[in-house]
């Protein structure tokens, strides 16, 4: 609703909206400041030039573009000051057409006469016309709309339109323009950042939407190995990183576990894994493994990846259904960390570590197969768990540090998800403070 006025003196009409008007201390004004600078620039009070800055109302004399056509002349804008105490530059057009080529960034504020008819259009169609034809030639403008004398319903409807104020034509004085415009303008700034701030919400919703689905559901119905995973992407209020994990259970009772790290951490990236991980579970799920597997997803990164220099690495285990055993591949991935009772904490072989995927074509991955008892938890992780930095030096956690890290951890009790949760934690706060890269970290435990 627009702010109620107050009835102030009627100021009479002058032609060209350029008249002096009487000056509170007698004899007359001088008249309003003209606009004389190029677009984008300024004139001060001494008349020199300076650069138009972000906080206009600040820094800068507000210009107010009138468009006004009347026959008898043009309603008198009498002087008027900002905040500042700067003058209020006023440009005057006597139609849209000419209105359009005084619009220039500089323009803070549109005064516009709603009795002006609009192109195309005429006074029984819509009476805000004219308006609505405003709104779309400034939509970043504040506008106040001009109305007659008692023809509130008129303003009230301007508001409800677009326009952030109303104004009657005969009850304009200095200091109520003054301070409409003054509102106005702030008003407007007020609404675009409401208005960007709700669009920048909701496309972080429908991102998180979306992230969100395209993480895994695990399918491991049958099985009695139990599962936990902590997932951190490196980008920031980002849900989904380059990392991508997945665990599934095939008809057989096979129980097949993959972690991978596409290099870069951008939503290109992460869309990436997502195609990766996908197209893993349906390799797999159709019964393949091993080299035979990696190599069609080899070819799958080839085909998707925006150029060459794109690769990911990978880890893949698949547990036997007795649980007894499993076969791991490496793709220049780091190598699981298994743990048992009664042994500490070790990582599994990767003496037969492959190249990462994307990197050498008709590259060749040996399944290695691994022992792991009757009861035992096995860890599998990206890279972002083990790069973090120890403190201020630029020493970094390693595989040495992560295995040491862990030990103490199983030693302290903890299991599933707390432990992942800890381990998280821990490599945070040695690292000083978020990890720049993706962190995945999932955990297979089996119990008897």
């Amino acid at each position: 609703m627009p702010v109620p006025i107050p009835r102030q003196r009627a100021i009479p009409a002058a032609e060209s909206g350029q008249a002096q008007v009487a000056s509170p201390r007698g004899g007359t004004a001088e008249e309003p400041v003209k606009d004389t600078s190029p677009p984008g620039r300024t004139p001060d009070t001494a008349g020199n030039t300076t650069d138009k800055v972000e906080n206009h109302t600040a820094h800068t004399n507000l210009t107010l573009l009138l468009i006004e056509d009347d026959p008898a002349g043009s309603t008198i804008v009498p002087d008027m000051l900002d905040q500042a105490g700067k003058p209020i530059r006023v440009r005057t057009a006597r139609n849209l057409t000419e209105a359009g080529r005084l619009l220039t960034d500089d323009v803070h504020c549109i005064l516009l006469d709603l009795a002006l008819p609009a192109p195309g259009h005429s006074d029984s169609e819509d009476e805000l016309a004219v308006l609505k034809h405003v709104l779309e030639l400034a939509p970043r403008h504040a506008v106040l709309a001009l109305t007659a004398s008692g023809d509130a319903e008129r303003g009230a409807e301007a508001v409800r339109v677009g326009a952030q104020d109303y104004l009657f034509r005969d009850e304009l004085d200095s200091r109520l323009l003054s301070r409409a415009i003054r509102y106005a303008v702030e008003r407007k700034r007020s609404e675009s950042a409401e208005r960007r701030l709700a669009e920048g919400r909701l496309r972080a919703q429908e991102n998180r939407r979306l992230e969100r689905g395209l993480l895994p559901t695990p399918l491991l119905e049958g099985s009695s190995l139990r599962f936990a995973a902590r997932y951190r992407p490196g980008r920031s209020r980002a849900l989904l990183g380059g990392d991508f994990y997945d665990v599934v259970r095939t008809p057989d009772g096979t129980v097949h576990a993959m972690i991978g790290d596409v290099c870069g951490h951008g939503p290109d990236e992460a869309a990436l894994g997502v195609e990766l991980r996908i197209a893993w579970r349906a390799l797999t799920l159709a019964g393949l493994c091993g080299d035979q597997l990696l190599g069609t997803l080899q070819q799958v990164l080839e085909h998707e990846r925006a150029d060459d220099e794109i690769f990911a690495t990978l880890c893949t285990v698949d547990i036997a259904p007795d649980g007894r055993r499993a076969g791991l591949c490496l793709a220049g991935h780091p190598s699981p960390l298994l743990a048992r009772p009664g042994k500490p904490a070790r990582l599994l072989p990767y003496d037969n570590n492959g190249p990462a995927l994307g990197l050498l074509p008709g590259a060749r991955w040996p399944r290695m197969q691994v022992e792991l008892g009757a009861e035992w938890s096995l860890m599998l992780y990206t890279d972002g768990l083990i790069e973090g930095h120890i403190g201020q030096g630029r020493e970094r956690l390693g595989q040495d540090g992560m295995t040491e890290m862990v030990r103490r951890q199983f030693a302290e009790g903890l299991r599933g998800e707390q432990l992942l949760r800890a381990a998280v934690n821990e490599v945070r706060e040695l690292n000083g403070g978020e990890l720049t890269d993706d962190v995945a970290v999932l955990l297979l435990d089996r119990v008897p």
